[in-house]
C-alpha cells in the first residue's frame, strides 16, 4: 500500500510538472504571437480611421471611441492608381508561382525515380545554383532579356522568377518524393503505368502538402519582391505594389492613413494565401527537408 500510494504521489507530481511545463509554453506562445500580431493590428485600425484622429491620438484609443472609414481606401485604390498596380501584382505573382512549380515538380520526379546518365551530378549542379546570389546574374539578366526584347512585357520577370526559384523547388520536392513508397512506384509500373502517368496520378496527389508549401514561398517571395521588379519591370503602368508602395512612401511620407491603407493592401493577399495553405505547410516543409 505504501508503494503504491507513492507511485500515485510520483505520478501526481509528473502530471502537475508536465502541465506547468504545458501552461509556461503556452504562455510563451501566446506572447510571442501577441508581440507579432500587435503591429499589424495596429497597422490595421489605422488604415481605417480619419487622418484627423491619426494626428491626435494613438490607434489604441479607437476601445473608446471607435470612428472608422473607408475613405482612406478609396483614395489610394482610386487616386493613387494602387488598384491597378495590384493587379499587375497578381499578374506577375500567380503565373511566377505556377510556372516553377510545374517544371520543378517534372524536374524533381526526374531525379528522384528515373535513372539516367549523370543524373547525381546534374542534382548536384542544382543545389550549387542555390549558393549563387540573385544579385550577381541580375545585370546579365536584364542584358538577355534586353537582347531578346522581353523587357517590355510580363515575360520577362516571369522567366526570372522562375529561373531563380527553380533549385529551391528541385531540392525540395526532390527530397520529398524519394521518400514515397517504392513499391506502390513499382506496382504501377508492372500495370503499365507510363512515367507521365504515374506522376499525375500517384507522385502528385500524394506530394499535396509539399507542393503547397513551395507555393505559399514561391507566392510570398514573388508577392514581396521590389529589386526585381525594379529591374525587370521598366513600365510605369505594369509595375507591381511594391514599386508603388516605394513611390508613395517617398511622395507621402507623412500620410500615415495612405501609407497604412496601402501597406494593408500589399500584405493582405499573402495573408489569406498562407492561413489557406498553412495546414499543408510544416508538415511539407519538414518532410522536404530533413532528407
Amino acid at each position: 500500500m505504501v508503494r503504491l500510494g507513492g507511485a500515485v504521489r510520483s505520478s501526481l507530481a509528473q502530471r502537475l510538472v508536465a502541465l506547468t511545463g504545458r501552461g509556461v509554453l503556452h504562455v510563451v506562445v501566446i506572447g510571442i504571437a501577441l508581440v507579432w500580431l500587435i503591429p499589424s493590428l495596429g497597422l490595421a485600425v489605422t488604415s481605417l480611421r480619419p487622418p484627423g484622429d491619426i494626428a491626435a491620438s494613438g490607434w489604441w484609443t479607437v476601445l473608446g471611441q471607435p470612428r472608422f472609414t473607408l475613405d482612406n481606401y478609396a483614395e489610394v485604390l482610386s487616386s493613387q492608381g494602387l488598384a491597378q498596380n495590384f493587379l499587375n501584382s497578381l499578374f506577375i505573382t500567380v503565373p511566377s508561382t505556377i510556372l516553377p512549380l510545374s517544371i520543378g515538380a517534372l524536374a524533381a520526379f526526374g531525379f528522384a525515380w528515373l535513372r539516367f546518365p549523370g543524373r547525381d551530378w546534374i542534382f548536384l549542379g542544382v543545389l550549387a545554383m542555390m549558393i549563387i546570389p540573385i544579385q550577381v546574374s541580375l545585370v546579365p539578366s536584364l542584358l538577355l532579356f534586353r537582347t531578346l526584347g522581353l523587357t517590355g512585357s510580363y515575360v520577362g520577370i516571369w522567366l526570372a522568377h522562375t529561373a531563380f526559384g527553380l533549385p529551391f523547388a528541385i531540392f525540395l520536392l526532390r527530397n520529398f518524393f524519394v521518400q514515397l513508397p517504392r513499391d506502390l512506384i513499382e506496382a504501377a509500373q508492372m500495370d503499365g503505368a507510363s512515367s507521365l502517368g504515374i506522376f499525375r496520378r500517384i507522385i502528385v496527389p500524394l506530394s499535396v502538402p509539399a507542393i503547397a508549401s513551395l507555393a505559399v514561398f514561391q507566392f510570398l517571395w514573388v508577392w514581396n519582391d521590389l529589386l526585381m521588379a525594379l529591374i525587370f519591370v521598366q513600365q510605369p503602368s505594369q509595375q507591381p505594389l511594391t514599386v508603388a508602395m516605394s513611390t508613395l512612401l517617398s511622395t507621402y511620407g507623412q500620410e500615415f492613413n495612405l501609407l497604412s491603407a496601402a501597406s494593408f493592401i500589399l500584405m493582405v493577399v499573402p495573408l489569406i494565401v498562407f492561413f489557406s495553405l498553412q495546414r499543408y505547410f510544416v508538415r511539407g516543409i519538414t518532410a522536404g527537408a530533413v532528407k
